[in-house]
C-alpha cells in the first residue's frame, strides 16, 4: 500500500500572505525546500489542499491561484509535475456545503481510494486547526506547524488530546514523524 502526505499551503509552504493574488509576494518558510525532497525519497506521495476562499468572494481567480503555485514551485527549484495533486477548494466558508473547502475530508478520501493509501501511514499536515480536522475526518494522522497562523494553547492542548502533534516547521515534522524509523 501507498503512504501520502497531503499539506495545507498557506502558512505551512509560504508565509501567509491574506488572499494572496500577486506570486511576487511569496515568501518560501525556511527548510520547505529539504523537506519536500525528503518526503518525496521516502516514498511519500505528496498532495497540496488549499482552501482559497479568495475565488468565491472575487478577490483573485483561478489563474492567479495557479500562477501562486507555478511561482512557488519555481522557488523551490522543483519540477511543475511535482504535486501527486492539488486540491483548490474555491469555497466561501459560509457555504452550506463545503464541497472540498477544508475541514471536508472528501479530496483526501477521494485520494485514498484511488491509490489504496494506508490511512496508518499518511498525514494531513497544516497551520490552523481545520488541516488537522481534515485529516482526522479522512482517518488519516494529522500534524501541525507552528509556521502560519498562532496556535493557541488551548488548541495545542486540544490537540495533544487528539494524538495531533504540534510541530516547529515542515522539516522538524519530516525528521521526527516521517523519518523516524529510516
Amino acid at each position: 500500500m501507498s503512504k501520502a502526505v497531503f499539506l495545507d499551503r498557506d502558512g505551512t509552504l509560504i508565509k501567509d500572505v491574506h488572499y494572496l493574488k500577486n506570486p511576487n509576494d511569496i515568501e518560501i518558510i525556511e527548510g520547505v525546500g529539504e523537506a519536500l525532497r525528503l518526503i518525496k525519497n521516502a516514498g511519500y506521495l505528496l498532495f497540496m489542499h488549499t482552501n482559497q476562499s479568495g475565488i468565491a468572494r472575487g478577490y483573485y481567480d483561478w489563474e492567479d491561484v495557479q500562477a501562486c503555485n507555478q511561482r512557488m514551485l519555481e522557488m523551490l527549484n522543483l519540477k511543475a509535475d511535482f504535486w501527486d495533486g492539488i486540491c483548490i477548494a474555491p469555497e466561501s466558508p459560509d457555504e452550506k456545503d463545503l464541497g472540498y473547502r477544508k475541514p471536508s475530508a472528501k479530496y483526501q478520501s477521494e485520494i485514498i481510494l484511488k491509490y489504496s493509501l494506508n490511512t496508518s501511514s499518511s498525514w494531513m499536515v497544516g497551520d490552523k486547526w481545520i488541516d488537522a480536522e481534515t485529516g482526522l475526518r479522512a482517518n488519516i494522522n494529522s500534524a501541525l506547524v507552528k509556521t502560519g497562523k498562532k496556535i493557541e494553547p488551548k488548541t495545542e492542548d486540544f490537540a495533544q488530546d487528539k494524538n495531533v502533534p504540534v510541530c516547529e516547521d515542515l522539516l522538524s515534522f519530516t525528521h521526527t514523524y516521517l523519518l523516524k524509523s529510516e
